[in-house]
């Protein structure tokens, strides 16, 4: 069973990742389309560049809190150049985290130049899960790059969501870190807020909507 796009798997325990050999490719598209606007995607920002991602089958409860997900290598680009009008069914999985110091949160907003949610407000860090990576390593090296901040402690996996704006699934991780200190290493966020629960800034991105929700649980 899939999990239904409006509802939020909570996490007790880490999730299983199950991942086929064979690399997807998407039926039914035309390639020579995806090609065109890979290009364009291309020429508009010199960044983007076509790696491997991991995209996402399915998903399934397995029961004690847990959930398994079905995974394929697929190339970066049949993800990037999806818009309403061209969908090549690609889901990757991202992580994301609910970073805490004490009692507050770390939210930032996303640079005018980013492909996904420009000038909105996030939950940070968050990035793309690679073929080969354990999403945790990913997370913390995103914290690290992004905020310049050190986990004290584990990331705990407490959610598993789709965002159909990016038509991305996310994991949710919930991580406390040691100072308050802030020294990121990329411009992705035009700037970065330790904010009281009930006063996160706004405009929200809609997945940062819907994982307001979660604080509870951090």
């Amino acid at each position: 069973m899939t999990a239904d796009a409006d509802r939020c798997i909570r996490l007790r325990r880490p999730p299983v990742l199950s991942i086929i050999d064979e690399p997807f490719v998407p039926d039914g598209v035309d390639i020579d389309q995806v090609e065109a606007r890979w290009e364009s995607l291309q020429r508009s920002n010199p960044a983007f560049f076509d790696g491997r991602a991991l995209h996402v089958l399915g998903v399934h409860r397995n029961g004690c809190g847990g959930a398994t997900i079905n995974l394929v290598e697929c190339a970066y680009r049949f993800y990037a150049v999806q818009c309403e009008d061209l969908d090549c069914g690609v889901r990757p999985l991202g992580v994301k985290g609910i970073t805490m110091h004490g009692d507050r949160v770390l939210m930032g907003q996303r640079a005018g130049w980013v492909h996904q949610y420009p000038g909105l407000w996030e939950f940070a860090p968050g990035g793309g899960v690679e073929p080969g990576r354990d999403p945790v390593d990913v997370l913390l090296s995103e914290l690290a790059e992004e905020t310049g901040c050190s986990c004290a402690g584990q990331p705990v996996a407490i959610a598993l969501l789709l965002d159909e704006v990016t038509r991305c699934w996310e994991l949710v991780y919930r991580l406390q870190v040691e100072d308050e200190k802030l020294s990121p290493g990329t411009d992705e966020y035009s700037d970065l807020r330790w904010c009281a629960r009930n006063e996160v800034p706004g405009p929200l991105s809609s997945i940062a909507e819907r994982m307001q929700s979660l604080l509870q649980h951090c």
